[in-house]
């Protein structure tokens, strides 16, 4: 495969000028802000669903609540990315923050469901920048060989939401209202806008550049139709439905429409020759297994958590600590020792291995399984992620040319997050045909098979109680494939993160005469 585009010693990257050090802080620091803004909004609507429900009624487009923040942050992000590519990240930047606050000011102000929906659509569209600006950014300010220990830190930010996001939310319903959930956006992106706009200068790019508006229609077009019909199908809609059928056909023919556009466009939003690049195409597929296997342990071991163990969904929310605290502390740990050694390449390697561990043990799971082994499980699949998140966008930075950063930093989160959307849609139809099977071959015959779908709760719940211990060994069957396939795609990352290549991180940040300069 064609490399040129890998080598450091590419004549678009030049040092930027020496820097005082707690400036750079202060800007990460801002920078850290803007992206827990972005990442809290995933999960901090959870515990306040059934208040916001019995507030503005529409139950039956509860899900559209998480969705459209979903689907409108996955589409914009490629878009930003080559955006702040073309025209500076820090206009950019501060174009989706102020975005992002507007649609978070909408959100409290609502009135319906309908408007919420909307709203937390535009807040996407802002959320979407801020994924993808904000560590492109870091690569502005910070040489790669010394990235890793600050990227480990945004790695945290992303580990520490899941966590805290359902317990803010839930402080908030319960002591104001759920309105302050979003509220409480606006004075902390006010923070991190006005230390961007006071500390961060770049220089503005020149000229007239050329968008292309052909491709960001259809990547986008392609992005909203996958993420639909993995987020809608077998849940609001069956798989067969004419309807998931539609969109799975739309999603394919799209991406072929933007691999076309992308041929003839004069600025493409993903220039094709970039998976010419080994590091850029394998760091994909690699971003791509990850998503598949978080999410599925993020959304099956609460799952497991509740229905097997009885736990409340804040409980089992909680229950997941260790596993974000192995992510915290990995990710730190393996930034700090590539900021130390220039070496990377052992982290993806070992991050798969022990993921793949961790996934196996997972799928031994019982009804009699102790806290502690869960624990234990948890820890180890957190180790595993906090060697391979941060680390792959990192390698994928040093492998192009300054002038895609945007473009590459966006690919790495896009796949991983249509990976987490595939996995979970995946999975899904798996463990629900799994559990169906389970129950039919261990219920007497002629038992009817209670209507729970994917959701167990209601299935168990709907079961006299001398049934429910014989539908606990159904679940935990069913359980079974889930974290097995999902082990055996960890392994095949394994093997796939021994085919990266290894080279010298750069140095220097920036660019020749785009070199970001921070304020005096």
């Amino acid at each position: 495969m064609n490399d040129r585009s890998a080598s450091p010693a590419s004549g678009s990257v030049t040092a930027p000028p020496d820097a005082p050090a707690p400036r750079v802080g202060l800007i990460i620091a801002a920078l850290m802000l803007a992206l827990l803004l972005a990442a809290l909004d995933q999960t901090i609507v959870s515990t306040a669903l059934p208040t916001i429900v019995q507030d503005l009624g529409g139950l039956n487009h509860l899900s559209w609540v998480v969705t459209a923040y979903l689907l409108a942050s996955t589409v914009s992000s490629p878009i930003y990315g080559k955006l702040g590519d073309l025209f500076g990240r820090k206009i950019i930047l501060q174009s989706a923050i102020v975005l992002f606050l507007i649609g978070s000011a909408l959100c409290g102000l609502s009135q319906s469901m309908t408007q919420l929906i909307i709203f937390r659509a535009i807040q996407g569209l802002g959320a979407g920048g801020l994924f993808v600006i904000t560590i492109a950014v870091i690569a502005d300010v910070v040489p790669a060989r010394d990235r890793g220990k600050y990227q480990g830190l945004f790695g945290a930010v992303f580990g520490g939401s899941s966590i805290i996001g359902p317990l803010v939310g839930g402080f908030f319903v319960q002591s104001l209202s759920w309105h302050w959930i979003f509220y409480i956006n606006i004075p902390i992106g006010a923070v991190a806008l006005s230390v961007i706009a006071v500390a961060l200068h770049t220089h503005q790019k020149q000229g007239h550049p050329s968008i292309d508006y052909l491709g960001a229609l259809t990547l986008g077009g392609a992005l909203t139709a996958t993420v639909l019909f993995t987020s809608l199908g077998g849940n609001t809609y069956a798989w067969s439905s004419s309807f998931i059928l539609g969109l799975i056909a739309a999603s394919v023919l799209l991406l072929l429409a933007f691999v076309f556009a992308e041929t003839r466009a004069r600025e493409p939003i993903v220039p094709l020759h970039l998976f010419q690049n080994s590091i850029f195409s394998l760091t994909s597929v690699l971003g791509f297994i990850v998503g598949v296997a978080m999410f599925g342990a993020l959304t099956f071991l609460p799952l497991y958590l509740q229905v097997v163990k009885g736990q409340s969904p804040t409980a089992s929310g909680l229950q997941l600590t260790p596993m974000m605290a192995g992510m915290l502390t990995t990710s730190i740990i393996a930034g700090q020792l590539i900021s130390r050694f220039g070496r990377y390449r052992f982290f993806p390697i070992m991050g798969f291995a022990v993921m793949t561990l961790a996934l196996f043990l997972l799928s031994r799971l019982d009804i009699g399984t102790t806290s502690l082994m869960i624990s234990l499980n948890m820890v180890l699949m957190g180790v595993g992620l906090g060697m391979l998140m941060q680390v792959l966008i990192l390698v994928v930075q040093n492998a192009v040319d300054y002038r895609h950063l945007g473009v590459a930093t966006a690919a790495a989160t896009v796949f991983r997050g249509i990976g987490g959307s595939v996995g979970l849609a995946v999975f899904g139809a798996i463990f629900a045909s799994r559990l169906n099977a389970a129950m039919v071959s261990m219920l007497p015959p002629g038992t009817p098979i209670p209507e729970g779908g994917i959701d167990p709760r209601a299935a168990m719940a709907s079961l006299p109680p001398e049934m429910q211990d014989t539908f606990l060994g159904a679940f935990v069957t069913a359980i079974h494939p889930v974290f097995l396939i999902a082990a055996s795609l960890a392994a095949l990352g394994f093997v796939l993160a021994w085919f990266l290549n290894e080279i010298p991180l750069r140095s220097h940040a920036g660019a020749p005469r785009e070199a970001p300069a921070l304020a005096e």
